[in-house]
């Protein structure tokens, strides 16, 4: 009787198969900005198109732009964050779009402390992932409670990202500082 490995496919993989393994796609990257003066939301508010500000809810300005498709969160001290760029280049460029679109209003402002937080990648290993077996093999690693979440979350120690591992072989990745963690996990598991 043939036995099945964690991560290993449990039908023969196509060559295809075997070539998208190590596609990693990046759909989200969390940054922050600093623009180093005190911001009037309610100004911000009613001056821009696509914001919006609740301070009931939530204590920042939500303003959306389209290129890059991004949103930032406007806080009154000046401090941004952005989400929803697909790389590094594009969270920036988002960044400083959101600084000239305040600057416009009349706020002086500058671009300072720009700092990538988080890069979120997801990949698809096209074959069943056994979970149980997985979470056994890597106990030190893993924590999987399918009665509380469908996944296994691992957890690497280098480069130190989280990954969300579900049974259909999807994977998302997550606390990455730098793409290049995203592709080191990518050309390791090839």
């Amino acid at each position: 009787m043939a036995t099945h490995h964690a991560l290993c496919p449990q039908m023969p993989p196509s060559s295809t198969a075997e070539k998208d393994v190590s596609f990693i796609r990046i759909v989200n990257v969390v940054a922050s900005v600093n623009l180093e003066c005190s911001l009037d939301l309610m100004k911000i508010c009613l001056s821009v198109r696509n914001s919006e500000y609740n301070p009931k809810r939530f204590s920042a300005v939500v303003m959306k732009i389209i290129e890059p498709r991004t949103t930032a969160l406007v806080f009154a001290s000046g401090k941004l964050v952005i989400t929803g760029a697909k790389s590094e280049k594009e969270s920036n460029l988002a960044a400083r779009k959101f600084a000239r679109i305040i600057q416009k209003i009349g706020f002086n402002v500058a671009f300072r402390d720009f700092k990538i937080h988080n890069i979120v990648g997801v990949c698809d290993f096209k074959f069943p992932v056994n979970l149980d077996e997985l979470s056994m093999k890597h106990s030190q690693f893993c924590s999987f409670e399918p009665e509380m979440f469908p996944g296994l979350v691992f957890r690497m120690i280098e480069p130190r990202i989280v990954l969300l591992i579900f049974v259909n072989g999807k994977v998302v990745l997550t606390g990455a500082k730098e793409k290049s963690q995203i592709q080191e996990i990518g050309r390791a598991h090839v």
